[in-house]
């Protein structure tokens, strides 16, 4: 076997157990990390069979009926390619909006393990109490409501946990309706209108999430600024390819 084909093997095997464990951590399967693991094992079959593979196109391309749908098969790949590399650009350009001093902290909510917040929750909380603490007049609103499977809301339980690590309780406004992204903007709106916020913010969630709030953020007239909190490896690739069918949903809808 040539050298390329096994940098191949080993390459594909080690995402497919990337996704496998990263369907472990987050303790379930979703469209992130089955479309992973589809993408391995069809990446990994293709360079198993890779000599086969390419007899075969070149038999199938002798037939006339064949190469129009080889040729919009070849067209639907480059173009998922061209969309993720796209996406993936405006993620990192989101993550790169710097926020002014002193901007209205607003955390995203995420979900909430009890009355306990999720890695990725106590992810963003953490980049939520750098932020405050090194811009102590800035006020802080944390978003979303109660889950089914919640004992509190994220609102809640974000300012619980913002309060045991010193910040200021009268900094923190909590918004306990909302159910989405859009929703935790809209609301956190509400709030600082009512109570005469800065109306600049910094938007603290995930890293792979910033440029949807973002797009959020701009549409309701807020100046949008970031501090994304940085992913756990172990389940970064499950929300990442989530993430790239959300922003595409997002685009069309």
């Amino acid at each position: 076997m040539k050298l390329g084909r096994k940098i191949g093997l080993v390459a594909g095997s080690i995402f497919l157990a990337w996704m496998i464990i990263s369907a472990i951590v987050v303790k379930g399967l979703g469209i992130g990390n089955v479309t992973g693991i589809v993408v391995a094992v069809l990446f990994l079959l293709y360079v198993g069979y890779m000599p086969e593979v390419h007899m075969q196109i070149k038999k199938l391309w002798k037939s006339d009926k064949m190469r129009v749908p080889i040729s919009v098969a070849g067209i639907g790949i480059a173009t998922v390619i061209v969309l993720v590399v796209i996406e993936t650009g405006c993620m990192i350009s989101a993550c790169n909006q710097v926020p002014a001093e002193n901007a209205t902290v607003v955390v995203l909510g995420c979900k909430v393990n009890d009355d306990k917040p999720s890695l990725s929750l106590e992810e963003r909380l953490i980049e939520a109490y750098d932020y405050l603490s090194k811009n102590p007049d800035a006020a802080c609103i944390v978003t979303g409501g109660k889950g089914d499977d919640e004992n509190i809301s994220e609102a809640e339980c974000m300012y619980r946990w913002l309060v045991d690590k010193g910040i200021d309780k009268n900094r923190i406004f909590r918004e306990d309706r909302a159910a989405s992204t859009k929703e935790n903007i809209l609301y956190a709106k509400e709030i600082i209108a009512e109570n005469d916020l800065n109306s600049d913010i910094v938007v603290i969630t995930s890293d792979y999430h910033t440029y949807r709030a973002g797009i959020t953020a701009r549409e309701v007239e807020l100046g949008f600024g970031s501090s994304p909190s940085h992913t756990s490896v172990w389940i970064f690739p499950s929300f990442y390819i989530r993430e790239l069918y959300a922003i595409l949903f997002e685009w069309v809808f």
